[in-house]
């Protein structure tokens, strides 16, 4: 992936797969579509994907709406915070632990997936992509087991598991160890300060203050993709 790719800034990698009802990494298809049909055979489980590629603007309006308070923001607890309360340092922290900086999301590289199991929703029920939904008890536990069990199998593995310190954990999200790998290695300091300094983004000057730090702890501080 050149530069722009890999911060969100151009789509030349990422194609839309109708069947998938996604835009993904080209190189990605047959290995989504693979697990997506495993799931369905092994155990009954309709995988339907909730998020895949996300460009620069799309993460920029996410960030700036938790910044202004137009988004809900949350503690690392997912409690509600009044983001008109909180100060630079702390607003940062708080988006991050729960969104992806705009340039740094791997959902970018079109690697990465959110998925749910449309086949155990009751009707009327509306997915809100929490741990609690994919926890034993939840209506999305046979997803987990059988993600846990075989996403390794198609390449697939999930980089917020468990709580790092950096993004809070994620069960949904699912990224391809063999594209993502590279992109992660290749998304630099200087390629993450580049992306802000040239967009509207809130808090841009002190997010490349501490461009170093960050790139550490929310991009760089994941799960072992084997």
């Amino acid at each position: 992936m050149n530069a722009l790719e890999l911060t969100g800034r151009a789509r030349t990698h990422v194609v839309d797969v109708p069947d998938l009802h996604c835009t993904i990494h080209r190189d990605v298809v047959a290995a989504l579509r693979a697990l997506s049909f495993a799931a369905w055979r092994e155990a009954r489980i309709e995988i339907s994907v909730v998020s895949a590629f996300r460009d620069f603007e799309r993460q920029c309006a996410i960030w700036n709406g938790k910044w202004r308070g137009e988004r809900a923001l949350l503690d690392r607890a997912g409690a509600a915070l009044d983001a008109a309360t909180l100060d630079p340092d702390a607003r940062i922290d708080a988006i991050l632990a729960w969104s992806a900086l705009p340039g740094a999301s791997r959902h970018h590289w079109g690697t990465d997936v959110d998925v749910i199991d449309r086949a155990a929703m009751p009707a009327g029920f509306h997915p809100r992509l929490v741990p609690q939904e994919y926890a034993p008890g939840g209506v999305f536990q046979a997803l987990d087991a059988w993600l846990g069990a075989s996403m390794h199998r198609f390449g697939f593995f999930r980089p917020y598991a468990r709580d790092l310190g950096g993004v809070q954990p994620e069960p949904w999200h699912l990224s391809h160890a063999a594209i993502a790998g590279p992109a992660v290695a290749a998304l630099d300091v200087e390629l993450m300060s580049e992306a802000i300094r040239e967009a509207d983004v809130e808090g841009r000057e002190r997010l490349v203050e501490r461009m170093e730090e960050i790139r550490e702890r929310y991009v760089l501080r994941i799960a072992d993709s084997g």
